[in-house]
């Protein structure tokens, strides 16, 4: 049976196994997220949303400071064999937490501490996590399977935070962290199987890209200036619109006077539109650059909305479309760095284009976190509009001015 354009990447054996292990694990990571960012900003600090930023900064700032290294060790290194490795590191942060936790011995620097090395481990899994993804499929079945993942991921931010909104109040944040140690057992599970089976996307050798340095990566980017066009709109937008766990808690405490259960539920509302925009992106082929020039302009638009929403009922509504139009954005762009590099390349330039945007969303923690405790909470949401217009006219101008006329040159 022939499976809906949406799913067809799902025909592969190889890709639903690693597709249910992932899915999985991604919602132990969201039980762990919630739970981590609630006991910041309710337990271990004065309800301070910029305690919350310097967690998240102190989880994505590695993706820069080690990128020389986590792009060629995508490269040149076994991803499958990196990822083992990188999972069971993950897990043993997360016992270390759910210890510390359960023991009433957690301080605010055991959590910086976690996530810091939490963020040194992830800077090597997240390349080669979404490399190995070209591994397990066939060349002309990764724009589907990249957004599958991103399906899969927001489907366990759907699940995850509401859950964890739930166990906290009724278990602690302890035992949150214990649940999520459980979750790493079938992504492991996969990653053993799969190292017994042939993996289509591997009949293309690695000599070449053993011979390369780091540096090619962004050799390969500078021969390509479509593609720094959509770093740099990736960087504005990431860097305040990816930080929902800062300005989402901060409106949580200090608009709606709510409790871990309602931030639980705004992520979830927030990846409602996460997934509409992951699915939209599977059914459609190879992203066209004009459209993601657009999707900064309606993030702009949906961040106006949300900002100055009037009750707790219509932000947690319109959080949908600023899930839909950030996931549109940042599924569609990955899509489109992953599939306009060549094979040899792709672990560096993946590094390189994780490391912007998780890197972007690293520094900009601290300011969102900022303006929610000095300026207020919808402010710290209002302030993306500013980033995401000024990304929609960078993108604007470049496609005016050259690539719409390469694309009729083509």
């Amino acid at each position: 049976m022939q499976l809906p354009t949406t799913f067809r990447a799902l025909a592969n054996s190889n890709y639903r196994l690693w597709l249910i292990g992932a899915f999985i694990s991604n919602i132990g990571t969201w039980l762990q997220r919630t739970a981590q960012d609630w006991i910041v900003i309710a337990d271990l600090s004065d309800q301070n949303a910029s305690a919350v930023g310097i967690v998240v900064m102190f989880q994505f700032l590695p993706q820069i400071l080690l990128l020389p290294l986590t792009g060629w060790a995508a490269d040149r290194l076994d991803r499958r064999k990196l990822l083992l490795t990188t999972q069971i590191c993950m897990a043993i942060l997360a016992l270390i937490l759910g210890v510390l936790a359960l023991t009433n011995m957690i301080v605010l620097w055991h959590v910086y501490a976690c996530a810091l090395a939490l963020g040194i481990v992830a800077a090597f899994d997240a390349p080669a996590r979404h490399a190995f993804v070209s591994d397990v499929v066939s060349e002309n079945e990764v724009p589907n399977a990249v957004a599958l993942n991103s399906v899969s991921f927001n489907s366990a931010r759907l699940i995850g935070p509401a859950i964890a909104g739930l166990l906290i109040a009724l278990v602690g944040a302890g035992w949150v962290f214990m649940i999520n140690l459980l979750s790493f057992i079938p992504l492991l599970s996969a990653l053993v199987i799969l190292g017994g089976r042939s993996l289509a996307g591997c009949e293309t050798k690695r000599e070449t890209s053993h011979k390369m340095g780091f540096l090619d990566g962004f050799r390969y980017l500078g021969a390509h200036r479509e593609m720094i066009v959509m770093l740099v709109m990736s960087s504005l937008v990431c860097g305040l619109g990816m930080n929902f766990s800062v300005y989402l808690s901060a409106m949580t405490v200090h608009v709606f006077g709510g409790h871990a259960g309602q931030y639980g539920l705004l992520i979830s509302m927030m990846a409602i539109g996460s997934i509409s925009g992951a699915l939209i992106t599977a059914s459609r082929p190879k992203p066209n650059f004009g459209f993601m020039v657009c999707l900064p302009a309606i993030y702009a638009m949906a961040s106006v909305l949300v900002a100055w929403s009037p009750n707790y009922l219509t932000f947690s509504g319109l959080l949908i479309v600023l899930g839909l139009s950030l996931q549109l954005f940042t599924t569609s762009s990955n899509t489109f760095m992953q599939t306009s590099t060549s094979r040899a390349y792709r672990g560096r330039v993946m590094a390189i284009v994780l490391a912007t945007m998780m890197g972007s969303t690293a520094l900009g923690a601290p300011f969102v976190g900022w303006v929610a405790d000095t300026i207020g909470a919808r402010w710290s949401i209002g302030v993306g509009a500013v980033f995401g217009m000024l990304a929609f006219c960078i993108g604007g101008t470049y496609y005016l001015r050259y690539y719409r006329h390469q694309e009729k040159a083509a």
